[in-house]
């Protein structure tokens, strides 16, 4: 249901690759609520994915391939994305996460520190250029919103995350270091939603996955938050009403972060 927040705004949306993501949700619900859409991704994650479906179901929105971690390809995308609006960007979703040392197996006490910054400048780098660039070109509209999406294990330890945990943690402080200078010079809102494990492209190749995101659903009070959800949550954050709320790190889990044990899981281990 259409509540025309975002009526009049427009953004850019990066990391949709198909309808499992969570950028396409928040691209599809964004548009819903009347956003005019940007969408962006790499080369090869275009070539790997469905964006042109996506964009079609955008009203025919563009599409401008960008390597975030390419400083040029991303003052294209700033130029041609303001060249298409007709002015400045309101809202930016940060939806960029890769690891070769997850994908390829390696532990991470023995991770290879090539991949291990490639991991780093993809997953967390990438938005500091990102706003970097938006910063320089004066390409965000004031009280404008920039939100990143994240994952608990910048805070608290889970093994099989890896150095994925290490880039939430680095994107997390961006987010935050940015969010004051773009708060005090534009009033633009900088803030990273940290949600449930989500069944995505790249959240299902991190092993233990299943497991994982069952016992998440019985520590998590309201269960498991899914990618629509979270998209709903992203665009309140684009929106007007969330205009004060900037540097947060926010916990959108259905209360797993805050629960020390459920009575679910309490049961599971009396009965053992």
């Amino acid at each position: 249901m259409s509540n025309n927040l975002l009526k009049g705004k427009k953004g850019i949306i990066s990391g949709a690759l198909n309808n499992m993501s969570i950028a396409w949700k928040v691209a599809e619900k964004a548009y819903e609520q009347g956003a005019e859409i940007v969408l962006t991704n790499a080369p090869i994650a275009m070539r790997m994915g469905e964006i042109k479906e996506l964009s079609a179901k955008l009203g025919n929105c563009p599409i401008i391939a960008a390597d975030a971690t390419n400083e040029q390809d991303i003052d294209n995308l700033f130029n041609q994305s303001m060249e298409h609006f007709g002015g400045k960007v309101d809202f930016i979703l940060h939806s960029i996460g890769m690891s070769p040392n997850v994908r390829k197996g390696r532990h991470y006490t023995d991770v290879n520190y090539e991949w291990y910054r490639q991991t780093l400048d993809v997953s967390a780098i990438s938005l500091h250029k990102m706003l970097a660039t938006a910063y320089k070109k004066d390409a965000l509209n004031d009280w404008g919103s920039v939100v990143a999406l994240t994952y608990i294990a910048a805070q608290r330890i889970f093994p099989d995350y890896n150095d994925m945990a290490d880039a939430k943690s680095l994107l997390e402080s961006i987010a935050r270091s940015f969010g004051y200078h773009y708060g005090t010079s534009k009033k633009v809102r900088i803030n990273t939603v940290s949600q449930s494990p989500t069944v995505t492209t790249a959240g299902s190749g991190v092993k233990g996955f299943d497991g994982f995101i069952n016992y998440s659903e019985a520590m998590s009070p309201l269960g498991n938050a899914d990618a629509e959800a979270c998209a709903d949550y992203c665009v309140a954050l684009f929106s007007d009403l969330t205009r004060y709320v900037t540097m947060q790190n926010l916990f959108h889990d259905g209360g797993f972060s805050i629960t020390g044990v459920t009575q679910n899981v309490v049961e599971r281990f009396a009965s053992e």
